[in-house]
């Protein structure tokens, strides 16, 4: 307690976040296309009856410490998510559960995984103090709103096996060791890399995308990981023939490749994320960074 009996940091602002599930299933299929249309649009998400998913949601909201030293009182706002999301979707059918993914009506959509969190965001903002909302698919896919806006960031997950050498040619093994350690060792080692690739965009009004999903995919899996995967990236990505294949220096030479094609999609590299051991990441923005307090934040509640 202070001298005047109020608790420490009253007044002050912080972030916090609440977590929950539900499962729900989707179809991604528009009335305005022909059958082989939805087909080639959305793949397998267009076959009917649609398929289901085991969906994590994360509220992020802030606010100032009270006299409890609280921000909310934890009580009200799992009350909150339940009663205006997860009681509403959860073994549900996504389409048309809510006003906005009833194609039926104006500006209905369908229920991506972003269009998704940004309905959440609307549903909430009304109930809690709301700064962003992350919303998984499942552990490959996954959407952060962070305003009552149309835009949205959309995030996919892969991962590539490859190994590398530290060192710089023009230094002797001993120099290389006091710089690199054991990475520096002549005949190499290997990682299993987990790549996040961030794009950010509009969602589009009807289909409730940032961008062609299948199409992003593809393109990270035609440039990146069948390029890298497999190989000793000093001696087989020609990058690397005089560029020290670091966990940062892949991240930077991933963003340059990917950023002119995701552009192609409709949407902006954001960021690129790779992660070479439990103990070690890299990431690199492709844009200008911006304060990303609420991502960060929840990055940190999924650890635990």
């Amino acid at each position: 307690m202070t001298a005047q009996g109020a608790p420490h940091g009253r007044g002050r602002p912080c972030l916090i976040t609440r977590r929950a599930r539900f499962s729900a299933s989707h179809l991604y299929w528009l009335p305005e296309l022909s059958d082989d249309d939805n087909r080639a649009r959305f793949g397998p998400c267009s076959q009917a009856p649609g398929h289901g998913h085991n969906y994590e949601l994360i509220v992020a909201m802030a606010g100032p410490l009270d006299a409890n030293g609280m921000v909310l009182n934890l009580s009200e706002v799992k009350h909150a998510i339940k009663s205006e999301i997860t009681a509403q979707l959860d073994f549900r059918s996504l389409n048309g559960v809510w006003p906005e993914f009833d194609l039926g009506l104006p500006g209905g959509s369908l229920p991506t995984t972003e269009a998704l969190a940004r309905v959440i965001w609307t549903r909430l903002v009304t109930h809690l103090p709301v700064v962003g909302i992350r919303l998984y698919e499942s552990e490959t896919l996954w959407a952060d709103v962070l305003g009552d806006t149309m835009e949205a960031f959309v995030s996919i997950r892969t991962h590539f096996a490859a190994a590398h050498r530290l060192a710089r040619e023009e230094l002797s093994q001993a120099d290389n060791e006091a710089i690199y350690g054991k990475c520096a060792r002549p005949h190499g080692h290997g990682h299993n890399y987990l790549l996040d690739v961030t794009v950010r965009g509009q969602i589009e009004p009807r289909t409730g995308m940032v961008c062609d999903l299948a199409a992003l995919q593809q393109l990270v899996e035609d440039l990146v990981v069948e390029p890298f995967d497999h190989t000793f990236l000093n001696k087989d990505v020609p990058h690397f023939a005089s560029c020290v294949p670091t966990a940062e220096n892949i991240a930077l030479h991933i963003a340059d490749i990917l950023s002119a094609p995701v552009a192609a999609t409709g949407a902006r590299l954001h960021k690129v994320r790779l992660q070479e051991s439990p103990n070690n990441a890299a990431e690199v923005f492709a844009e200008t960074p911006q304060l990303d307090l609420m991502p960060q934040a929840l990055e940190a509640a999924l650890v635990s």
